[in-house]
Protein backbone atom coordinates (compact mmCIF):
# COMPACT_ATOMS: atom_id res chain seq x y z
CA UNK A 1 0.00 0.00 0.00
CA UNK A 2 0.90 3.21 -0.90
CA UNK A 3 1.76 6.31 1.21
CA UNK A 4 -1.34 8.37 0.58
CA UNK A 5 -3.68 5.49 0.12
CA UNK A 6 -5.21 5.45 3.57
CA UNK A 7 -6.15 8.42 3.21
CA UNK A 8 -7.78 8.37 -0.41
CA UNK A 9 -9.53 5.33 1.82
CA UNK A 10 -10.60 7.02 4.21
CA UNK A 11 -11.88 10.21 2.49
CA UNK A 12 -14.17 8.20 0.21
CA UNK A 13 -15.50 5.92 2.97
CA UNK A 14 -16.20 8.87 5.33
CA UNK A 15 -17.88 11.05 2.19
CA UNK A 16 -20.32 7.88 1.23
CA UNK A 17 -21.18 7.52 4.89
CA UNK A 18 -22.27 11.15 5.31
CA UNK A 19 -23.05 12.46 2.32
CA UNK A 20 -25.54 11.63 -0.75
CA UNK A 21 -22.74 10.60 -2.90
CA UNK A 22 -23.06 10.42 -6.46
CA UNK A 23 -20.23 9.59 -9.79
CA UNK A 24 -18.95 12.57 -11.49
CA UNK A 25 -18.01 12.26 -14.86
CA UNK A 26 -14.08 11.94 -15.65
CA UNK A 27 -13.04 12.44 -19.19
CA UNK A 28 -11.77 9.69 -21.27
CA UNK A 29 -8.39 8.86 -21.14
CA UNK A 30 -7.74 10.42 -17.09
CA UNK A 31 -9.48 7.96 -14.95
CA UNK A 32 -6.27 6.25 -14.89
CA UNK A 33 -2.74 6.99 -16.95
CA UNK A 34 1.22 5.68 -16.69
CA UNK A 35 4.37 6.27 -17.88
CA UNK A 36 7.76 4.53 -17.66
CA UNK A 37 10.32 7.04 -16.18
CA UNK A 38 14.15 6.89 -15.53
CA UNK A 39 16.96 4.40 -17.06
CA UNK A 40 18.32 0.96 -16.40
CA UNK A 41 17.98 0.06 -12.29
CA UNK A 42 16.20 3.48 -11.48
CA UNK A 43 13.11 2.53 -14.15
CA UNK A 44 9.72 3.30 -12.38
CA UNK A 45 6.21 3.00 -13.68
CA UNK A 46 4.38 6.04 -12.52
CA UNK A 47 0.29 5.88 -12.56
CA UNK A 48 -2.06 8.53 -12.31
CA UNK A 49 -5.31 7.42 -11.04
CA UNK A 50 -8.10 10.05 -10.96
CA UNK A 51 -11.56 9.84 -8.99
CA UNK A 52 -14.45 12.29 -8.88
CA UNK A 53 -17.87 12.38 -7.00
CA UNK A 54 -20.40 15.08 -6.64
CA UNK A 55 -23.23 15.46 -3.71
CA UNK A 56 -26.56 17.66 -3.07
CA UNK A 57 -24.13 20.52 -1.83
CA UNK A 58 -21.40 19.92 -3.41
CA UNK A 59 -20.35 19.86 -7.40
CA UNK A 60 -17.21 18.42 -7.42
CA UNK A 61 -15.17 16.35 -5.28
CA UNK A 62 -12.22 15.10 -6.98
CA UNK A 63 -8.84 13.41 -6.52
CA UNK A 64 -5.60 12.81 -8.26
CA UNK A 65 -3.22 10.08 -6.88
CA UNK A 66 0.34 9.62 -8.80
CA UNK A 67 2.24 6.88 -7.47
CA UNK A 68 5.84 6.73 -8.43
CA UNK A 69 7.95 4.40 -6.25
CA UNK A 70 8.92 5.38 -2.27
CA UNK A 71 11.07 8.67 -3.67
CA UNK A 72 7.38 10.27 -5.59
CA UNK A 73 3.90 9.99 -4.00
CA UNK A 74 0.87 12.64 -4.34
CA UNK A 75 -2.32 12.46 -3.56
CA UNK A 76 -4.32 15.84 -4.92
CA UNK A 77 -7.91 15.86 -2.98
CA UNK A 78 -10.39 18.82 -3.49
CA UNK A 79 -13.75 19.56 -2.69
CA UNK A 80 -15.64 22.32 -4.90
CA UNK A 81 -19.50 23.12 -3.59
CA UNK A 82 -22.13 24.10 -5.94
CA UNK A 83 -21.99 28.12 -6.83
CA UNK A 84 -25.29 28.32 -4.61
CA UNK A 85 -23.58 27.69 -1.70
CA UNK A 86 -20.99 29.84 0.11
CA UNK A 87 -18.87 27.07 1.57
CA UNK A 88 -14.85 27.40 1.30
CA UNK A 89 -13.22 24.39 -0.70
CA UNK A 90 -11.58 22.11 1.10
CA UNK A 91 -8.06 21.53 -0.03
CA UNK A 92 -5.62 18.74 0.39
CA UNK A 93 -2.15 18.28 -1.07
CA UNK A 94 -0.10 15.60 0.25
CA UNK A 95 3.84 15.35 -1.38
CA UNK A 96 6.24 13.15 -1.27
CA UNK A 97 9.57 13.68 -3.08
CA UNK A 98 12.90 12.20 -2.89
CA UNK A 99 13.75 15.33 -0.55
CA UNK A 100 11.19 15.05 2.02
CA UNK A 101 7.17 15.82 2.51
CA UNK A 102 5.23 18.83 1.25
CA UNK A 103 1.77 18.71 2.93
CA UNK A 104 -1.05 21.47 2.59
CA UNK A 105 -4.46 21.70 4.31
CA UNK A 106 -6.87 24.34 4.13
CA UNK A 107 -10.24 25.46 4.17
CA UNK A 108 -10.17 28.16 1.15
CA UNK A 109 -12.22 30.60 1.69
CA UNK A 110 -14.38 32.55 -0.90
CA UNK A 111 -13.82 35.68 0.74
CA UNK A 112 -10.96 35.93 2.73
CA UNK A 113 -11.21 39.52 4.16
CA UNK A 114 -14.78 39.39 5.25
CA UNK A 115 -14.81 38.74 8.84
CA UNK A 116 -18.17 37.52 8.98
CA UNK A 117 -17.28 34.90 6.48
CA UNK A 118 -14.21 34.36 8.70
CA UNK A 119 -16.26 33.70 12.36
CA UNK A 120 -18.32 31.07 10.39
CA UNK A 121 -16.06 29.31 8.47
CA UNK A 122 -12.37 29.62 10.13
CA UNK A 123 -12.83 30.64 13.62
CA UNK A 124 -14.23 27.02 14.15
CA UNK A 125 -11.34 25.37 12.93
CA UNK A 126 -8.72 27.69 15.34
CA UNK A 127 -8.79 24.70 17.75
CA UNK A 128 -8.14 21.97 15.44
CA UNK A 129 -5.38 23.68 13.70
CA UNK A 130 -3.53 24.72 17.28
CA UNK A 131 -3.34 21.45 18.14
CA UNK A 132 -1.52 20.03 14.91
CA UNK A 133 1.31 22.99 15.13
CA UNK A 134 2.83 21.57 17.86
CA UNK A 135 3.56 18.21 15.66
CA UNK A 136 3.56 20.05 12.20
CA UNK A 137 5.18 23.41 12.15
CA UNK A 138 4.73 26.29 9.76
CA UNK A 139 6.88 24.66 6.21
CA UNK A 140 8.14 28.41 5.43
CA UNK A 141 8.20 30.39 2.26
CA UNK A 142 5.07 30.30 0.68
CA UNK A 143 4.17 32.74 -2.65
CA UNK A 144 2.84 36.04 -1.70
CA UNK A 145 0.50 35.65 -4.86
CA UNK A 146 -1.29 32.54 -3.48
CA UNK A 147 -1.72 33.91 0.13
CA UNK A 148 -5.26 35.55 -0.88
CA UNK A 149 -6.58 31.93 -1.85
CA UNK A 150 -5.68 30.67 1.76
CA UNK A 151 -7.13 30.92 5.48
CA UNK A 152 -5.55 31.21 8.38
CA UNK A 153 -6.03 28.22 9.87
CA UNK A 154 -3.80 26.51 6.95
CA UNK A 155 -1.66 23.81 7.74
CA UNK A 156 1.10 24.01 5.59
CA UNK A 157 4.07 21.82 6.89
CA UNK A 158 7.57 19.99 5.22
CA UNK A 159 7.84 17.12 7.79
CA UNK A 160 10.80 14.81 7.25
CA UNK A 161 9.98 11.72 8.85
CA UNK A 162 7.63 9.27 7.00
CA UNK A 163 5.96 8.18 10.50
CA UNK A 164 4.51 11.67 10.67
CA UNK A 165 2.87 11.52 7.95
CA UNK A 166 1.86 8.53 9.00
CA UNK A 167 0.53 9.44 11.49
CA UNK A 168 -0.47 13.28 12.73
CA UNK A 169 -0.85 14.21 9.20
CA UNK A 170 -3.33 11.73 8.64
CA UNK A 171 -5.06 12.48 12.10
CA UNK A 172 -5.01 16.32 10.88
CA UNK A 173 -6.46 15.35 7.59
CA UNK A 174 -9.49 13.45 9.30
CA UNK A 175 -10.19 16.24 11.18
CA UNK A 176 -10.21 19.04 8.65
CA UNK A 177 -12.26 16.82 6.55
CA UNK A 178 -14.71 15.80 9.46
CA UNK A 179 -15.19 19.43 10.17
CA UNK A 180 -15.53 20.51 6.44
CA UNK A 181 -18.33 17.68 6.38
CA UNK A 182 -20.12 19.53 9.57
CA UNK A 183 -19.95 22.92 7.94
CA UNK A 184 -21.44 21.18 4.23
CA UNK A 185 -24.40 19.39 6.80
CA UNK A 186 -25.34 22.96 7.93
CA UNK A 187 -24.79 25.50 4.82
CA UNK A 188 -28.09 26.95 3.36
CA UNK A 189 -28.96 27.78 0.03
CA UNK A 190 -27.73 31.40 -1.27
CA UNK A 191 -31.10 32.60 -2.92
CA UNK A 192 -30.10 36.36 -3.70
CA UNK A 193 -28.73 37.64 -6.75
CA UNK A 194 -25.90 39.42 -5.46
CA UNK A 195 -24.48 36.17 -3.18
CA UNK A 196 -24.51 34.52 -6.01
CA UNK A 197 -22.88 36.68 -8.19
CA UNK A 198 -19.91 37.21 -5.87
CA UNK A 199 -19.59 33.56 -5.07
CA UNK A 200 -19.30 32.90 -8.73
CA UNK A 201 -16.36 35.19 -9.17
CA UNK A 202 -14.89 34.08 -6.21
CA UNK A 203 -14.70 30.39 -7.24
CA UNK A 204 -13.63 31.20 -10.67
CA UNK A 205 -10.96 33.48 -8.77
CA UNK A 206 -9.71 30.55 -7.62
CA UNK A 207 -9.68 28.62 -10.40
CA UNK A 208 -8.53 30.51 -12.62
CA UNK A 209 -5.15 30.99 -10.54
CA UNK A 210 -4.84 27.31 -9.28
CA UNK A 211 -4.68 26.40 -12.89
CA UNK A 212 -2.44 28.89 -13.97
CA UNK A 213 -0.29 27.90 -11.11
CA UNK A 214 -0.67 24.23 -10.56
CA UNK A 215 2.43 22.93 -9.53
CA UNK A 216 2.19 19.41 -11.36
CA UNK A 217 2.08 20.64 -13.90
CA UNK A 218 6.01 20.50 -14.74
CA UNK A 219 5.40 17.17 -13.64
CA UNK A 220 2.70 16.25 -15.52
CA UNK A 221 4.21 17.45 -18.62
CA UNK A 222 7.38 15.55 -18.05
CA UNK A 223 5.43 12.18 -17.51
CA UNK A 224 2.28 12.59 -20.09
CA UNK A 225 3.23 15.21 -22.37
CA UNK A 226 1.54 18.87 -22.48
CA UNK A 227 -1.40 18.64 -24.26
CA UNK A 228 -2.58 15.74 -22.20
CA UNK A 229 -1.15 17.73 -19.05
CA UNK A 230 -3.66 21.11 -20.35
CA UNK A 231 -6.37 19.20 -20.72
CA UNK A 232 -6.37 17.16 -17.57
CA UNK A 233 -5.48 21.02 -15.90
CA UNK A 234 -8.46 22.35 -17.53
CA UNK A 235 -10.62 19.63 -18.54
CA UNK A 236 -11.17 17.85 -14.90
CA UNK A 237 -8.88 19.22 -12.39
CA UNK A 238 -10.09 23.02 -12.12
CA UNK A 239 -12.61 22.24 -14.60
CA UNK A 240 -15.83 25.06 -13.75
CA UNK A 241 -15.12 27.42 -16.66
CA UNK A 242 -15.44 24.52 -19.09
CA UNK A 243 -18.16 23.49 -17.36
CA UNK A 244 -20.12 26.80 -17.17
CA UNK A 245 -19.02 27.17 -20.96
CA UNK A 246 -21.41 24.13 -21.95
CA UNK A 247 -24.15 25.58 -19.98
CA UNK A 248 -24.06 22.56 -17.62
CA UNK A 249 -24.83 24.55 -14.35
CA UNK A 250 -27.06 27.20 -16.06
CA UNK A 251 -29.71 26.99 -13.07
CA UNK A 252 -26.69 28.99 -10.91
Amino acid sequence: MTLYQPFLDYAIATLRDRLDLQPYPIPEGFERKSAIVGKGKNQEEVVTTSYAFSATKLRQIRAAHVQGGKSLQVLNFVIFPHLNYDLPFFGADLVTLPGGHLIALDMQPLFRDDRTYQAKYTEPIFPIFHHYQQHLPWGGDFPEEARPFFSPVFLWTRPQATSVVETHVFEAFKDYLNAYLNFVAQAKPIDEIQGLTEIKQAQLRYLRYRSQKDPARGMFQRFYGSDWTEEYIHGFLFDLERKLSDNAFTSV
